[in-house]
């Protein structure tokens, strides 16, 4: 097996395993607004407004970035918005742990305040780390494997 086919593979399993991350996430999210919003406002950061904005367009945004990614449409310019997405949420969890706030990511649904024992910001910055790399390959080197087969789809090649 040739080297760009092992990057192709490696290509294609970053993006089925980010499409992955970002659906399962934004259907939770989905599944109930009301965590959502509780989890959005537990950062923070935001005026009502804002959260209600973020709480109700995330999940759906976070949908959309997974179905993309799954079908592979515009593979580069989507992993830039995931990785910015990614990066948010990053300075999101870090803020929180640096302002001793006390709560639940909320980043798979769920979310809000927490006893101080249950934080996980070390990992959940690790694990968001892990995707953002995701991401970082599938901008540098978008050329994945298809996996769907849609009429007039091209793969992008670099």
């Amino acid at each position: 097996m040739g080297s760009a086919r092992v990057r192709d593979i490696v290509g294609t399993v970053a993006r089925l395993g980010l499409a992955a991350v970002f659906l399962v996430s934004g259907v939770l999210k989905a599944a109930d607004p009301d965590a959502t919003y509780v989890a959005v406002r537990a950062y923070d950061v935001l005026p009502k407004l804002g959260v209600t904005l973020v709480a109700g367009l995330l999940p759906w945004v976070e949908i959309v970035i997974g179905l993309l990614l799954l079908a592979g449409i515009g593979t580069r310019a989507v992993a830039v918005a995931s990785a910015v997405l990614l990066l948010g949420f990053m300075t999101g969890v870090a803020q929180a742990w640096a302002r001793g706030l006390s709560i639940d990511c909320g980043c798979f649904g769920g979310g809000g305040t927490v006893d101080p024992g249950r934080t996980t910001y070390g990992r959940e910055l690790l694990r968001d780390a892990g995707f953002l790399l995701l991401a970082g390959w599938l901008v540098v080197r978008p050329r994945t494997l298809a996996v769907l087969s849609l009429p007039g789809r091209r793969r992008e090649r670099v």
